[in-house]
């Protein structure tokens, strides 16, 4: 049953160049619910606070806090250093729409979904280019890509709504998040030496001279990717968006926003739609 939730100072300008509203905001996560939640389903998620707005400072948030109503759901999250704590983990629009009154403008979830937590079934490589060259931010997607399909792995795409795109792999949940992560930092040596022109693992951006960088480090327990259909707090309100491979050419990181994403999902059917069915279990010699 959908809760009728009193935005509270719904006015409020959370973007001020667009003019973009709390009950904007709210209005956005109701309706992108419905294609949102699958993706959400299951995994602890971190809130990314805007409470004066996209220019203002910002915190996140991992704890759930003791005055969230008792129907958010949650989940209890056991820390690397020992001991736990309660995380949110959406279920459904009201939770979206709850965050969205608290001002959390984007969420991030764990790339992995209970009950095992400490098991990856994904893996997230997050091209993170130095420069503005599309061109060249395509091309090193299309590696990654090739990489993973020649060895028999589903990829799929998504814009991350500011620079770049991320690259994600559905895997069986049966390595640990250390195994996967070291198997990764593999693969972007690997693709590093290959493409030493165009391609880095260089984590010190200073030392990467104009180079894309292949963000692993993501895939470590603990560690968060921006959701699907998240806004991001930028101007525009772009959203991180699942694209398909043949719209990789006409589409930019910031193709989408929020006057125009739910367009997109009336017309076309989710890219992501059923990605865990192509689930794989991934082969320890993956960075070979």
């Amino acid at each position: 049953m959908t809760k009728k939730i009193k935005i509270s100072r719904p006015s409020k300008v959370l973007f001020p160049k667009d003019n973009f509203t709390k009950r904007d905001i709210a209005t956005y996560y109701r309706k992108i619910a419905p294609v949102m939640l699958p993706h959400l389903k299951g995994r602890p998620l971190v809130m990314h606070h805007y409470p004066d707005g996209i220019n203002k400072d910002s915190f996140y948030q991992k704890q759930i806090p003791d005055y969230f109503p008792k129907w958010i759901d949650r989940l209890k999250v056991n820390l690397e250093k020992g001991g736990s704590e309660q995380m949110v983990t959406v279920a459904k629009a009201d939770d979206l729409v709850y965050l969205a009154d608290q001002a959390v403008i984007t969420s991030h979830i764990f790339l992995s979904r209970v009950p095992k937590l400490h098991f990856p079934d994904k893996i997230v490589f997050d091209l993170d280019p130095s420069k503005d060259d599309i061109g060249a931010l395509r091309q090193a997607t299309k590696i990654v890509r090739n990489y993973f399909k020649s060895r028999g792995y589903a990829v799929y795409i998504m814009t991350s709504g500011i620079k770049g795109y991320h690259v994600v792999i559905p895997i069986k949940p049966k390595l640990n998040f250390d195994n996967v992560r070291e198997l990764m930092k593999k693969v972007a040596q690997n693709l590093s030496l290959r493409y030493p022109d165009l391609l880095t693992d260089e984590i010190v951006k200073d030392k990467r001279k104009g180079r894309i960088f292949l963000d692993y480090l993501r895939n470590s327990y603990g560690q968060i990717s921006v959701s699907p259909y998240s806004l991001r707090a930028v101007d525009g309100a772009p959203v991180a968006t699942p694209i398909s491979w043949n719209e990789l050419n006409k589409t930019s990181p910031q193709s989408f926003n929020i006057k125009n994403i739910l367009k997109r999902v009336k017309s076309i059917k989710d890219p992501w739609e059923n990605i865990y069915k192509f689930s794989k279990i991934l082969d320890k010699d993956i960075g070979r």
